[in-house]
């Protein structure tokens, strides 16, 4: 809907205590095209209308008896569901003007009425207050698309974990340095070591018995950045038994293209 249809629909409630100004702002309105106008002599009652008919402009008398106007809108700030105070304040005060603005409203329409000025103000005010409202429902709708893009992505990563570690021994992940990050299935007790860099330089003594140049294959690939796909590399015992692996991986980027480590899953192939 163009948005010129939609400030002629904008839902619009005067507030006066005089009559003739009511009906006045009523006549004016209705002549402009405005389809949804209605009208409050009882400024107390002003409050509880627009939590519950949400008005897209308050027209508001600033003298009135019981509640002024800036009672009203200190009233009217208590609206926890819209922040936004879309009021446009009547007076023939021009010391009131800034004090209104100072509270919150949005723009003034001096007593006795200009006509023209009526209807420019008036129109004005609701073009911003319906593209402020355009706003709010984007930044909602985007919200709730992150909220569920976010949803299915862990999702997916959970059936991604599940899947390799049912067609692996093991899932691994690697930060920049080498160091193991995230290890799931029996890849410590299966390699016989702790966590150390997969192609790092030679530690411990559990890590004794790994065939070097098929290591160092392996080092240069991570090196370089690059991944591998089924890699075998094999370790062999002090008893001369023999331990087959294979072994995929790949490297992993942030959003900014920055190396953050690698991933991967691994199987053993032989054991004997």
């Amino acid at each position: 809907m163009p948005l010129s249809a939609e400030i002629l629909q904008a839902n619009i409630l005067i507030v006066d205590d005089q009559m003739a100004n009511v009906q006045l702002l009523e006549q004016l309105l209705g002549e402009a095209g405005y389809s949804q106008v209605s009208a409050c002599m009882k400024p107390e009652e002003v409050c509880a209308l627009h939590r519950k008919n949400h008005y897209d402009l308050i027209l508001l008398d600033l003298q009135m008896p019981v509640m002024d106007g800036f009672q009203v809108m200190e009233g009217l700030k208590t609206n926890t569901a819209d922040s936004y105070l879309p009021v446009i304040v009547l007076t023939a005060q021009p010391g009131h003007k800034l004090r209104a603005l100072q509270m919150g409203a949005k723009d003034f329409i001096s007593k006795p009425f200009d006509l023209v000025e009526v209807k420019t103000r008036i129109h004005n005010m609701l073009e911003v207050r319906l593209l402020y409202k355009k706003l709010a429902n984007y930044n909602r709708e985007l919200e709730a698309t992150v909220a569920e893009r976010t949803a299915e992505l862990r999702e997916s990563e959970a059936r991604y974990r599940s899947l390799t570690e049912l067609a692996s021994d093991w899932y691994w992940e690697q930060d920049e340095n080498g160091n193991f990050t995230k290890v799931s299935g029996p890849v410590l007790e299966m390699l016989g070591m702790q966590v150390e860099p997969l192609a790092g330089d030679s530690g411990p003594a559990e890590l004794d018995g790994w065939v070097e140049a098929e290591r160092e294959k392996l080092r240069r690939t991570i090196t370089e950045r690059q991944p591998f796909l089924d890699y075998v590399f094999r370790r062999v015992g002090a008893d001369g038994s023999q331990q087959t692996f294979q072994v995929s991986g790949e490297p992993m980027f942030d959003r900014a293209s920055r190396f953050i480590g690698y991933r991967g899953i691994g199987v053993e192939l032989t054991s004997k």
